[in-house]
């Protein structure tokens, strides 16, 4: 190592007492995180790309400093889900050092691995506070049935007002006007649970009839008085 002229003039100061870094909480444990292998939490965070036309909600499950669980969650780009499909296979087995200088391609995708970064090494995650964290394959339950991301899709117009698209209850197939001609309530149907008995042998006529629901006023008896087709009418 070499050192400047002025520094090597210096006489020597001896040093305190070294406390080593605070701990921080991860899994009901406080760690002194001293190299990467101490790093251990699951966590959520969210990424955006430069002209801010998609983001990206991403989930780590961080085991002794490597990743063993990743779930990449993407919208408003079509090309970031591609990058998400290479994210998700480049993720996995690496240490969270390695996968912060990782090109993951998209932009969007990497703030959201910095983001989880910071939140990860200073012990901010989900489960800084309970003991063990959680097992390999807790981030598909927050997909819920059907492993389809919670979306919510809602254009509106000042001319015409509000049209409801997709909710997370699923995909909105009719909106209830009460007498004000405005929106009361909605059907849609669960498009994770529909494909789902499909998959298990349920005709899609009969999944789709069986996965068809309501939230709001929407039956006449309600207040409804009129329903619209949001992508139609």
């Amino acid at each position: 190592m070499n050192y400047s002229h002025e520094v090597e003039r210096m006489c020597t100061v001896a040093k305190g007492p070294h406390h080593g870094p605070a701990p921080i909480p991860e899994e009901g444990k406080w760690v002194k995180a001293y190299d990467v292998k101490d790093i251990s939490g699951l966590t959520h965070g969210i990424g955006w790309c430069a002209p801010q036309q998609g983001c990206c909600k991403l989930t780590l499950n961080v085991k002794n400093g490597i990743i063993e669980e990743a779930l990449v969650e993407t919208l408003g780009c079509s090309g970031m889900t591609h990058s998400a499909a290479m994210a998700g296979e480049i993720l996995p087995g690496k240490t969270i050092l390695e996968a912060l200088n990782t090109d993951l391609v998209c932009d969007a995708i990497n703030v959201a691995m910095r983001e989880l970064f910071l939140q990860i090494v200073y012990g901010r995650t989900q489960t800084a506070f309970s003991e063990d964290g959680l097992p390999i394959g807790a981030g598909l339950e927050d997909l819920g049935k059907g492993l389809r991301s919670q979306v919510g899709t809602i254009f509106s117009t000042g001319k015409k007002g509000v049209r409801y698209l997709e909710m997370a209850e699923g995909y909105i197939l009719k909106v209830a006007l009460d007498k004000d001609d405005q929106a009361c309530g909605y059907q849609f149907v669960r498009l994770g649970k529909m494909l789902e008995a499909i998959r298990h042998g349920v005709s899609p006529d009969e999944a789709y009839k069986a996965n068809i629901g309501t939230y709001g006023r929407f039956s006449k008896e309600d207040g409804a008085v009129k329903y619209i087709d949001p992508r139609e009418e």
